[in-house]
């Protein structure tokens, strides 16, 4: 792993070992069993070339002539045993994989009903996964960001600078099927519309996400979380600069989860919730960023640290709009996914409607592979459709290319996603 990981040999983690079978059988009257059993293969083997059964319990040679009984014991490659009373030193393994894929989109916010039910999608948000479902469900380890809490009624209302201007998100518990039914594993609950509806939404949020089985992080209450996929373990961990979530600005603390998720688990993915907004900030500036006087943080900074903490994989929205990927210590970087599928009280004009599906594929010890950039756009019927023009992926490329000259990463014109000589 990295110079600061503590746990180098994390990856090297092997079952191996020696399991000793004691096989017994019993042996009836007119019942033959034959048993196969050999050091590389717990396939059973039937050799029934001797004797044939009737309906009845005699046995039958193939001559025709009446067998008393017969007991016939054979290995796989043809070795007899003695008896069934026998100790076998049998060497396993267990065959694991040795990658894992993921597939990542930014802001999710399926509709609201607040301050009315005009903001909700027809035919209960079917039509919004239409095109982008199946990639979702093709993943390993399907990634998001939810923004805004989901809840059907209540909740304690945040108070809005502006009441004229605000946004607040509550989406209703009946839309939430949708994350299980098209693939979603990993949530962020790390975001500026978290708290939009106090505790109540934010706990409704997570016993909601709990019963869907889909692992949340980035709040208060829960932190990080842990998911088994595929034969590995992943630790999930999310940050934002706002209220009830883990805050961005203390690094101390990120560090330190990372650290601890790093030590128990294969892969770490890290969410963060941060970035100056809109068409003017597509950029990464490598400083501080702020936003109507907010501190968004320093998004390369904060990556950079975590990565060296021992994060593997690290997905940014915020900004509502892409921003550049980057390949740091072998590990892909996306510095904000934009807009995936909000509906409803979104700008979505310009980039602000480039909706990418990014898709990667780590080894067992968290380093790139490969990866690829779907390009899809937001219509505001029909959420995410596919976008012949592949705006995202050639924005996204454009961005890469700007911010990260001297980054290995390689973003073809098909969307393919390699690292240089590779």
């Amino acid at each position: 792993m990295d110079p600061i990981d503590p746990a180098a040999d994390r990856n090297n983690r092997k079952p191996v070992g020696k399991l000793a079978f004691f096989l017994s059988f019993l042996l009836q009257t007119g019942l033959i069993l034959i048993l196969a059993s050999s050091c590389k293969s717990s396939k059973t083997v039937y050799d029934l070339s001797t004797v044939a059964k009737t309906d009845s319990t005699e046995l039958i040679s193939k001559e025709g002539e009446p067998v008393d009984s017969i007991t016939y014991f054979i290995t796989s490659k043809g070795d007899t045993l003695k008896h069934l009373n026998e100790e076998w030193d049998l060497t396993t393994s267990k065959v694991r994989r040795d990658s894992i894929s993921f597939a990542a989109v930014g802001d999710i916010m399926m509709g609201t009903n607040f301050p009315n039910g005009s903001y909700l999608p027809g035919n209960n948000g079917l039509d919004l996964w239409k095109a982008t479902s199946g990639i979702l469900l093709n993943a390993d380890v399907t990634f998001g960001n939810l923004e805004g809490v989901i809840l059907t009624q209540g909740g304690d209302q945040k108070e809005c600078r502006n009441p004229k201007n605000c946004y607040l998100f509550r989406t209703p518990d009946s839309l939430s099927y949708h994350f299980a039914d098209n693939g979603f594993d990993l949530l962020s609950l790390a975001n500026n519309h978290a708290n939009d509806f106090g505790l109540p939404g934010r706990l409704n949020t997570q016993y909601v996400l709990d019963s869907l089985g889909i692992v949340h992080a980035g709040s208060e209450e829960r932190p990080f979380g842990i998911l088994k996929r595929k034969g590995f373990t992943v630790g999930f961990v999310a940050f934002a600069p706002n209220k009830g979530t883990i805050n961005i600005h203390d690094e101390q603390r990120a560090t330190e989860m990372v650290r601890e998720l790093d030590l128990i688990t294969d892969i770490v993915v890290v969410s963060f919730h941060a970035g100056a907004e809109g068409a003017k900030n597509q950029h990464v500036p490598r400083k501080r960023e702020f936003y109507f006087g907010e501190d968004r943080g320093n998004v390369y900074e904060f990556a950079h640290l975590l990565v060296d903490a021992g994060a593997d994989l690290i997905f940014g929205h915020g900004p509502h709009v892409v921003r550049a990927i980057e390949l740091y210590q072998n590990r892909l970087i996306a510095y904000s996914l934009g807009n995936f599928l909000t509906y409803g009280r979104f700008n979505l004009r310009g980039p602000n409607a480039y909706a990418p599906v990014l898709r990667v594929n780590v080894d067992r010890n968290g380093k790139f592979i490969s990866g690829r950039i779907d390009s899809f756009i937001q219509d505001y019927t029909y959420g995410p459709v596919a976008d012949t023009k592949l705006r995202a992926l050639k924005r996204i490329r454009e961005l890469s290319e700007a911010d990260f000259p001297d980054s290995p990463v390689r973003i073809e014109e098909t969307g393919l996603i390699r690292q240089q000589g590779h």
